[in-house]
Parts: C-alpha cells; structure tokens; sequence
C-alpha cells in the first residue's frame, strides 16, 4: 500500500506544484492590474466606474494587459528614442536620495542577470564548499570589480552557490580561477541537479576542458 501510494505521489506531486506555482503567478499579475485599474479608477469620472470593475472580473486579462506592456516596452527601448528616453529616466532616479540606492542596485543586478550579452548564471562550476573536499554546484555570476579585485591577487572568479531544494537562496563567493572546476551541463541541467537534491541527475558526459589552472584542480589528476 505505501509503494501505491509513493507511486501515486510522485504522478500528481509535480502537477500540483506547477498548478500551484501558476496560479500564483497568475494572481500576482492580476493583483498588479487591479492595483492600476483602483489608481485609474481614481482619476476617471464616476460613470466609467461600472466599465472598470467589469475589467476587474475578468481572469486572467491582468497577464495579458501586463504582457503586452512589457512587450509595447520593450519595442519602445529597443530604438534610439527609446533609449535616451530610459538615460534620462536612469538619471532622474539616480538623483533622489535613498531611492537610487535601491534603484541603481536593483537595475545593475537585473542587467547583470537578463542581459542577452551578460555572462551572468551562464556556465555550472564545481567547487570545494563549505570545506575542502565537499563538492558542490555552482554558477559563475563574473569576476570580482574595483577595490576588492585590486585587493585579491592573481585570477579570482566570482561565483553562487546555490542552496537546495530552494535555488533562489545561495551564497555568493569569489574563488581563484584554478578552484573551479568547468562542467559540460547546461545551466538548466545544473539547476535541476540541485534542486532535486542529486536525483535528477546530468547526461553522463564530459566537459571539453581547456589546459589551465581549472584542469588542476586539489585532489584530481
């Protein structure tokens, strides 16, 4: 009876996570729309009132309004008027106190992250962590800038190590070059790796790694 019911677990577990995780994304975007059609609401005469809470009824219209937002943004930024209209918005930001502390971190970790010429989660690494000898994933996220580069000598590599079964939590270090260990995976490969705890494991191939520190690693041949 238990190995049924582990069975049945196991067909029904990651269709319910993913209904669960949908719907939440979902309600997410239609609180976001409801949010603009109260401040639209707001500044509109009363009669338009019945028109805005009929919009508010519809399921599922707050991800295709805020999907085709993004998509009209998007399309706006990508051309030159676009983009000196976002510099003088990044600079009217950057210029009110305590705001663009937050906005100037947010924006350089989200250009790090999106950006389709960033190199940032774009390659899976082992790595000797939390002691020498334990081996984990990790994601190289770039290499470490300013005060603290000039602080470390020789080639250091910045990298996040996640934490698992909960990826989006982690610990970011700054490694030398020749601790980390190149794989072959895919960065989705890797993420599936860890958060199913080594279950789901990796193809079984081998990465084509180049002569150099990373091939000589403490404890490999």
């Amino acid at each position: 009876m238990k190995k049924y019911l582990v069975a049945g677990l196991l067909v029904w577990l990651p269709l319910a996570v993913t209904i669960g995780l949908l719907g939440w994304l979902l309600g997410a975007f239609d609180s976001v729309f409801s949010a603009l059609l109260s401040a639209t609401a707001a500044v509109l005469p009363v009669s338009a009132a019945s028109v805005i809470e009929r919009l508010r009824q519809i399921p599922g219209l707050g991800v295709l309004v805020l999907g085709a937002v993004l998509m009209l943004t998007g399309m706006f930024v990508t051309n030159i008027f676009g983009q000196w209209a976002v510099d003088r918005w990044d600079r009217l930001m950057g210029r009110i106190p305590i705001v663009k502390s937050i906005y100037n971190s947010v924006k350089q970790v989200s250009d790090t992250l999106f950006s389709s010429s960033g190199n940032a989660f774009r390659e899976a690494v082992l790595v000797q962590y939390p002691r020498q000898g334990s081996w984990t994933i990790a994601f190289i996220t770039g290499r470490p800038g300013g005060e603290v580069a000039l602080r470390l000598p020789g080639d250091y590599v910045s990298v996040y190590v996640p934490t698992t079964p909960n990826p989006t939590s982690g610990f970011f270090l700054m490694m030398p070059r020749g601790d980390v260990l190149p794989l072959a995976m895919s960065v989705d490969e890797a993420l599936k790796f860890v958060i199913s705890m080594g279950v789901v494991g990796p193809p079984e191939r081998l990465a084509t790694v180049t002569a150099g520190p990373a091939a000589a690693l403490p404890g490999r041949n």
